[in-house]
């Protein structure tokens, strides 16, 4: 009976849905005049989670994690951070894939089950972006 029980444990472990999908990890940086970002990222074609950290110069920094779906050449998803100011903060987040690099997006925001998200009404800007990340390589 346990030869059984431990088979299928073998089994199951080995057919999980995190074997099957494979994530890239990729590291990016931006700077936009004295302010640093980095984006630590796992992607795969359907989905990405990672760290972000922006370092406001002279103030502070906002550190937490991102997650959230790819759609074609752009990720969707939210900031979850603990802000320079000591409170956890919750924003919505959206990079356009252009060139190489990661435009990060600006709109309005709303809330949607008490989650703040991006009025959809209103389309995301990528062209006044404040942060354009560039990959570098492991340091």
């Amino acid at each position: 009976m346990r030869l059984f029980l431990f088979i299928c444990l073998l089994l199951a472990s080995c057919n999980s849905k995190e074997d099957k999908e494979k994530y890239n990890h990729q590291l990016y940086r931006a700077v936009n005049n004295k302010d640093t970002a980095i984006l630590d990222i796992h992607i795969n074609d359907k989905r990405f989670y990672g760290r972000y950290e922006i370092s406001h110069y002279g103030t502070g920094k906002d550190s937490g994690d991102v997650r959230g779906d790819l759609r074609g050449d752009t990720l969707r998803g939210d900031y979850h951070y603990i802000s320079f100011g000591g409170a956890w903060k919750r924003v919505p987040l959206a990079l356009l894939k252009k060139d190489q690099k990661l435009f990060l997006g600006t709109g309005v925001i709303g809330t949607y089950f008490n989650l703040p998200c991006y009025v959809p009404e209103v389309p995301i800007d990528y062209k006044e972006s404040g942060f354009i990340f560039e990959r570098i390589e492991k340091e």
